[in-house]
This record gives C-alpha cells, sequence and structure tokens, in this order.
C-alpha cells in the first residue's frame, strides 16, 4: 500500500508541475498580446482553445482506481494509473543505433556526427560532419548508406564541408541539408542538387507540419522562416536578431532548433548556456532551460546543442 501510495503522490505532482507549466506559458501570451495591443478574434480563440486544452488535462489527468478483492476482506489493493508520468526517469544503458566503430571514414563509422533526423520508418539521417556526409541508418543496420556528399570536402554541388544538421521533407522525400562551412542551405533528391539559401551561416535546421523551413544563423544570432519553394529572399525573422547578447530578444550562438505543431521554435542558445523559446509572432523569448550561468548542476547547462 505504501508503495502505490508514493506512485499516486509522484504521478500527482508531476502532472501538477506539467499543467502550471502550460498556465506560465499561457499567462506570457497574454502579457505579450496586451503590450503588443493584440487581443483581436483569432488570438482569443487561440487562448481560448489552450485553456480548454489545460483544462480538460487537469480533469483527466489522474484517474485513479482502487480495486478490492472480493474473496476477502482487505486482501489485494490493486491502484492503476491511467497516465503515466512524461517525466519518468529513462533509463540508464542505452543501445548503439549508429556508428559506435571507432573513428573514421567506413561505412560503419561516424566521424563527429552532429544533426540527426529520423523519419517515420525509423531510419536515421545522420550528418557525419567530419566525413563531409550525409549517412542514413536503416533500424538495426550495421552500417549506413551515404545519401549526400561522400566526394571529398568541398563546395561543389556534389560535395558538403562540414555539414551540420540534416531534415527530411516528407513531401518530396528530399533531404535538407545546413553546409555550414559552405555557407549554404542545399537540398538533395536522387543525387541531384538544388540550392536554396546561399550566404548563410547556417548550423540548425527544423520544418513545420505546414512546409515552411526554419534555419538558425549562429553569427548573426537568429532564427529566420522561409516558406516553401520561396528562397530567394532574406526569409522571416522569428528568434533572435537583435544583436548578440543575452537579454531575452537576444541570442548568442544558436545551433540546434525545433518546431512544435503551434509554430513555437525552441533554440539550444549555446554560448547563453540556455535553450530558449519563441512563439509564433514573440517579440522576445522565454528561458525553458538552463540560463542559471555554465555549470553541471542540474539546473545549469553548458553549451546546449541540441
Amino acid at each position: 500500500a505504501q508503495q502505490y501510495r508514493e506512485a499516486v503522490i509522484k504521478s500527482s505532482q508531476t502532472c501538477i508541475n506539467d499543467i502550471e507549466m502550460k498556465f506560465n506559458d499561457l499567462s506570457e501570451q497574454i502579457k505579450q498580446f496586451y503590450k503588443e495591443n493584440k487581443f483581436n478574434e483569432i488570438n482569443l480563440n487561440q487562448l481560448r482553445n489552450q485553456l480548454m486544452k489545460i483544462a480538460q488535462e487537469l480533469n483527466n489527468s489522474l484517474n485513479i482506481s482502487i480495486q478490492l478483492n472480493s474473496q476477502t476482506f482487505i486482501n489485494d489493493i490493486s491502484i492503476i494509473l491511467s497516465k503515466i508520468s512524461k517525466f519518468d526517469k529513462w533509463k540508464q544503458n542505452a543501445l548503439t543505433v549508429a556508428g559506435g566503430n571507432g573513428y573514421g571514414q567506413q561505412l560503419n563509422k561516424l566521424s563527429g556526427p552532429a544533426g540527426i533526423f529520423i523519419d517515420k520508418n525509423k531510419n536515421i539521417f545522420i550528418a557525419d560532419r567530419w566525413n563531409h556526409r550525409i549517412v542514413k541508418w536503416k533500424c538495426n543496420a550495421k552500417e549506413g548508406q551515404i545519401i549526400a556528399g561522400g566526394n571529398g570536402k568541398g563546395n561543389r554541388m556534389d560535395q558538403l564541408n562540414e555539414p551540420t544538421d540534416v531534415i527530411v521533407d516528407q513531401q518530396n522525400h528530399s533531404i535538407i541539408i545546413a553546409d555550414w562551412r559552405s555557407r549554404r542551405v542545399i537540398q538533395w533528391l536522387n543525387q541531384n542538387q538544388q540550392l536554396l539559401i546561399d550566404n548563410i551561416d547556417c548550423y540548425g535546421l527544423a520544418m513545420d507540419k505546414h512546409g515552411f523551413l526554419y534555419v538558425s544563423n549562429c553569427q548573426k544570432n537568429a532564427v529566420r522562416r522561409w516558406k516553401i519553394g520561396e528562397y530567394n529572399n532574406k526569409g522571416i525573422l522569428v528568434a533572435g536578431g537583435n544583436g548578440q547578447g543575452n537579454q531575452l530578444n537576444q541570442l548568442h550562438s544558436p545551433t540546434f532548433i525545433f518546431v512544435d505543431d503551434d509554430q513555437s521554435i525552441y533554440v539550444s542558445d549555446s554560448k547563453n548556456d540556455r535553450v530558449m523559446k519563441w512563439r509564433k509572432g514573440a517579440k522576445q523569448g522565454r528561458i525553458v532551460a538552463g540560463g542559471n550561468e555554465r555549470g553541471e548542476n542540474p539546473d545549469q547547462l553548458s553549451e546546449p546543442r541540441g
């Protein structure tokens, strides 16, 4: 009984903490709308929908039933938790899914792997940075397959120069690469290459469910967004872009990025030792991890990348 009691307390507290974070996030949005005087019908509906989701999650966050074995007065008590904590600890022993055979150029090896992308079929696409190539590892494979680069270090269309990130466009199954040292974003489709964005210190890539491409610029301390097929412009600024710094409207060497279903952007703000969240249309971000100086404590980060 004591074991089940502790499980209930732990799960309840986790759910409460999760909902509290969402309320804080909603509060920040309301403050932002108030500052910018954007209380229009669209934004109000957006806030209403988020509040309804939080209320529903609060009502259904923990469904507990205590079952009594009818054969004895109290012989067996079981507690069924319908929702397991999202923040249970990860297992400490990991499974190697790519590389792990030392440094090298062979197909079963990697050299300075950077960004990765996993598709719906559990294929792993890896920016094999110092091998100047993108490799694809199928699930349970013993070696990878070169699908871009691998023709030496360089800036020819069939070459890469220290690629840092890769994503797969699920619409046409092409791969999009942040070719960092060549300062370009390039697309590969069946060994055919197309230059998408040039003269950019690109590091991280992301694509949202609408097909918009997001690119972090580690030198200009900004993240910009491009509409699919319209890459002949500077893109739209969506995070940072206010010079190098540690203010909430600034970034310092942003690296990897992630975009959620609401088009909020999560940025590894590496030199600020923090992870930032920028909501769509926001003028400044919010610290969601780190931001307590560089260090090894649980509330600190040290140049996060990913």
